[in-house]
């Protein structure tokens, strides 16, 4: 991942410790701004002398972004302009960068970026088997539970979301395997490359990279026939009726929703009724005391009172 960089930068991030720099989680680079880095809910800044106070910490110039730029792009800028359109970069390893800048409308929508001022390189970090100790209580009858997993931001949902579809995917404990679709709306599941999956969300996944999720979901049904769904971040009704027909297709569903506990779910009327419904039957809630990705409690929603 360091190739990305300048020289003088990629010498810098060479003096960060490895116990450090595997824990690694965000690199914030700005224009005339610190170099931050971001682990485990600290941060801390670099510069020729290694690892410093983020006052003390290497200042980025517009050529340290630019040159940066030209690497990810094989010095072709031209080539990452529909990237560029959505906002973010997805590289090789499926480490994700999110880009700021001028923005360039055409026809009132957004065609591309320009001027880049900011960098937010998202380190991907797979843990397999992190599900495992779930994976019993989301299946019933042999079959893949329709799972919602609701998770305040930064608290590991997309992992344990694709260490469960790896799982589902593969086969565990003598269940499955089932054929899963994956909607990658932002590349944070598949983190895909050139539209290989860089992790491993199992042998029997299909991607669809960059694709909106309402015609994702109904393109996957039509054309792949999935047993188990699976998408990142619902929130839209449009959202929710695409997973209502998924589920009328009698194909399991597995998604997350950015909340604290069911009552933020409540706030949107159209999953309110989904839940009291119980077209979800287990629900899993993360939080990150002690540490990111704990599982704070898993519901079968058999157990839930219809009207609460």
């Amino acid at each position: 991942m360091i190739d990305i960089f300048p020289m003088h930068i990629k010498k810098m991030f060479m003096s960060i410790p490895n116990t450090m720099f595997n824990d690694i989680q965000e690199i914030r680079i700005r224009i005339n701004k610190p170099i931050i880095f971001y682990k485990d809910q600290e941060e801390f800044g670099i510069n020729m002398g290694g690892v410093v106070k983020i006052e003390n910490s290497y200042v980025a110039s517009r050529e340290d972004i630019e040159g940066t730029l030209k690497f990810i792009s094989g010095f072709s800028m031209y080539s990452l302009e529909d990237e560029l359109r959505q906002g973010f970069l997805t590289i090789e390893g499926g480490h994700r960068i999110g880009v700021t800048g001028k923005a360039v409308v055409q026809n009132q929508k957004l065609k591309t970026l320009k001027d880049i001022n900011g960098l937010n390189i998202r380190i991907a970090h797979q843990i397999i088997g992190c599900s495992d100790k779930i994976m019993p209580s989301i299946l019933q009858n042999r079959k893949p539970c329709n799972t919602l997993i609701i998770s305040p931001p930064k608290c590991g949902k997309t992992t344990i979301l694709r260490d469960i579809i790896r799982n589902f995917s593969n086969g565990f404990y003598g269940q499955g395997p089932f054929t899963v679709g994956v909607v990658d709306e932002r590349s944070e599941i598949a983190g895909c490359y050139r539209g290989v999956p860089q992790n491993d969300v199992g042998i029997r996944t299909d991607v669809l990279d960059s694709c909106p999720k309402v015609e994702g979901m109904r393109m996957l049904l039509r054309s792949m026939s999935p047993q188990v769904l699976a998408v990142d971040e619902i929130g839209s009704n449009e959202d929710l009726m695409a997973l209502e027909e998924a589920l009328g297709a009698g194909v399991s569903i597995l998604c997350t929703i950015h909340g604290n506990n069911i009552e933020d779910c409540y706030k949107k009327p159209i999953l309110k009724q989904m839940i009291q419904n119980r077209w979800f039957e287990r629900i899993i809630i993360l939080n990150n005391t002690p540490k990111v990705g704990m599982v704070k409690e898993i519901i079968n929603t058999t157990e839930l009172k219809k009207n609460s």
